[in-house]
Parts: C-alpha cells; structure tokens; sequence
C-alpha cells in the first residue's frame, strides 16, 4: 500500500525522502504524500509532472555530492514550473541516515497502528517516532517538541525556540471491508483494493478458495478468514466498517444481512445481485422486524451507477468506486474533529500547550 516506504530492495541503498509538507492553493497531490529517490531510480511519487522532476533531480544531486542536510524548498508551481495547478508547493529533501532508517523500520512493522514523525527543518539534524500515546518509539529523547497537533495532516510548526518541524502522520488506513465470498468477483475486488489505503477481512467456508482466486499471493491489506461460523465476523468488524456481501449460497446472503442488520454501528453495506434478489431480501427482512431505514441504506445492486457489463473486473472498479466515495466521506468527517494536542516527550514532561505552533 505504501511503496515509499516498502519497495527499497536494498535499505544498504542510499536515498532520499521527499515529502510534501505544506501545498497552498492546488497541488498535484495531497500534504503527506511522498516519494523514495535513488541514484538509479525512485519508488512512489509526489504528482509527477516538473515538480516531480525537479524533485527527483534535487534528490539524486544531495546523494551524488553527500549533502545529508534536512532541506525544505518552495515551488510555485505556475511561474516557475509551467504546471496548470497554480499553486504553491513546499518539499522536504531528507537523507536517509541510520536514524531515519530506523524510524522507517519501525513504520513498516506498524503499518497498522497510527504513529507521528517528526523532523527538524532547522539546526542540527534530529527526528523522531511517537505512537498514538505520545510515548517515543524510534529517535533521540529530548530532540522533539514536547507538543504537536496530532489532528492535522502532513504540516510544518515552528517550536518556541523559532525552529521549524516537518510533523508527518503516518496513520494506519481507517477503512476497513469485511468481504464475505471467494468467488471470481471477490477476488477481483481484492485485487482492485490491494493498493488502496484500506484493510480487508476476506471469509469464506472454503479454505481453497483462497490460493485458487489469487496464485500469485495475497496483497499486504488483506486477512483471510475460512470458517464454518462467517456470521462472527460481521460481530467482530470494527464500529463503522464497510461490509460486501457476495457468497455462493443466497441463504447464506441471507444470514448475513441479517446480522449486519442487526448492527446499528454497521457501515456502508452492499450485497451483490440484482432489484429482484434485493425484492425478495426487503421481503424477508421486514418480516423479522427489520426498520425501513435500515433496509434502504443495504446497496443492491452494487456498483456505479450506469456500469452495466458483468464481467468480474469491471463489478470490482466500479464497487472500489463507490467505496472510495464512502471512505473518503468519512476521512472528511473524521477531520472536522475538534483539534487536540498530544504529548510527545519521553518520559512527559509539563510544557505549556503552545509550545509548538502550526504555521
């Protein structure tokens, strides 16, 4: 899912990190988007385009001349790259040096938990790791602000002291799917979903299935459930998860629905088949109690509007559509949050509330 920062072959490999830290107006991508630069080549990208190629040049130039220095560029995308998104873009140019490289090591074994890093832009070379609690899991004590916004994206704060910090989230994915059926469709959604920032449950009763639908291995972002009992793990999704029902048994669809149904923090909900298997489903619910509203909000058919070819490749474009629309919905919301700060010394130490500024 993140190939900045798992793709390196060789971590012996000299590189560089380039994160977007800051974008005023439009940009070719998002503030936290990032990119992994060698002498021979790069892993992921930042919009590409002359900013990228700037980038990569300004990247490739610090390895070849050994400038390890933390560096943070300005680029008016307009004036002075020719790109139509007008807006300004501000880069962070970081040698990968044995502290980075650790703190690197540790996001890898954390992709599934949210943890903070934190760079200094200014004055002597310091960066550290902090988990959801504060607590530092990777760098030098006493380096970091003792504060930083944890509710904001990929930005830059200025510390008391006037010295400037790249604070880059590095948050595990918030969407989750519990994918129930392995057939053909199921299997192309996964293949659909495997780079998108996402977790999957994927059950179905027949182990099997598994290795027949995906040879070639099973995608970083998905677990795999084979059991008798699948009704548990509509129980066991996270509150809000988004659930797809597709098996091979319409009783078993059935049961399922039922007890998604019955789950009043359920999220977005689709169930494969067509107006007249969604007839017959309203039917059955309503008889077991099943409120109206509830019953509305079950997607069936699923997909965008207007895609009408069967084939399964195209069912799992246009649901990995629909479902990005929803996740990306609920990021939106999620960032409307009240804004707090976290501590992020260790051990914590009392330091006032504004001792790290967002500029």
């Amino acid at each position: 899912m993140s190939d900045w920062l798992t793709a390196m072959e060789n971590e012996a490999q000299a590189s560089v990190l380039v994160t977007v830290a800051l974008v005023e107006g439009s940009g070719p991508r998002e503030a936290g988007a990032k990119m992994r630069v060698t002498l021979d080549g790069q892993m992921d990208t930042i919009g590409g385009g002359h900013l990228e190629l700037r980038a990569v040049e300004m990247a490739k130039t610090m390895l070849a001349t050994g400038d390890t220095r933390v560096r943070l560029e300005r680029f008016a995308l307009g004036p002075s790259l020719g790109q139509c998104c007008g807006g300004v873009v501000h880069l962070a140019f970081e040698y990968v040096d044995a502290s980075l490289k650790e703190s690197l090591a540790v996001l890898r074994e954390r992709r599934q938990q949210d943890s903070w890093r934190l760079t200094a832009l200014d004055g002597e070379p310091a960066s550290a790791l902090f988990d959801a609690d504060g607590s530092l899991i990777a760098g030098t004590p006493g380096q970091a602000p003792d504060t930083f916004s944890r509710e904001r994206s990929t930005h830059v704060a200025q510390g008391r002291e006037g010295r400037r910090w790249l604070v880059d989230p590095c948050l595990a994915p918030r969407a989750h799917l519990t994918l129930f059926g392995a057939g053909h469709v199921g299997a192309a959604i996964v293949r659909a979903l495997a780079h998108l920032p996402c977790n999957i449950t994927w059950v179905d009763e027949r182990e099997d299935m598994f290795s027949s639908a995906l040879p070639a291995g099973l995608p970083d972002n998905v677990r795999l459930a084979a059991t008798d009992t699948p009704e548990e793990f509509v129980a066991m999704a996270p509150p809000g998860g988004s659930f797809l029902v597709m098996t091979h048994s319409h009783a078993l669809d059935q049961r399922l629905t039922q007890a998604i149904m019955e789950r009043a923090d359920a999220g977005w909900f689709g169930l494969i088949g067509s107006y007249t298997k969604r007839k017959q489903f309203e039917h059955r619910l309503r008889a077991r109690g099943v409120p109206d509203e509830r019953i509305a909000a079950m997607v069936c058919p699923i997909g965008m509007p207007g895609i009408r070819n069967k084939a399964p490749a195209v069912i799992a474009a246009s649901v990995a559509c629909q479902l990005l629309m929803v996740w990306e919905e609920a990021a939106a919301a999620a960032l409307a949050a009240p804004l707090r700060l976290a501590s992020a010394s260790t051990p914590p130490r009392r330091q006032p509330r504004a001792a790290i500024h967002p500029l």
